[in-house]
């Protein structure tokens, strides 16, 4: 056989999640504004996909938005009056900064404390960085 009829074969047999490059879309939010409060409906769901403590998410977007925001069931409720693109940007960015490894791209990523130090650790490629910390 030749290499080409090889290759073939063997790409038909890979199952097509694996194929897939992009499995992982940052999640969208979903806000209103209500007076001089943004909801953020989705604001648990969104930490749950991205495998992320919401008490790290709610101080990032509280710096971010120079705000103050508080958890309440299942949304975060910030003071001020934010749009969804925005709330989406600041999302996009937290998403870069703290969870897609800079080594193979993919979400398969965890924030461990070893010292002082904050360390996103790839479980998928077993790459490794510090990240800042967010007071």
């Amino acid at each position: 056989m030749k290499y080409e009829e090889l290759l073939k074969r063997a790409m038909s047999l890979v199952p097509k999640e694996v194929k897939d490059k992009e499995r992982f879309e940052i999640p969208s939010v979903s806000s209103s504004i209500q007076g001089n409060k943004t909801i953020v409906h989705n604001f648990l769901k969104i930490c749950n996909y991205l495998n992320r403590n919401p008490k790290h998410v709610m101080k990032f977007f509280d710096r971010e938005l120079a705000t103050v925001g508080v958890l309440e069931d299942q949304r975060a409720v910030f003071v001020g009056r934010f749009s969804n693109s925005l709330l989406q940007k600041k999302l996009e960015k937290y998403v870069q900064e703290f969870v897609l490894c800079k080594e193979c791209g993919k979400p398969d990523t965890k924030i461990v404390k070893e010292g002082r130090i904050s360390i996103l650790r790839c479980t998928a490629c077993g790459a490794w960085r510090p990240v800042r910390t967010i007071k």
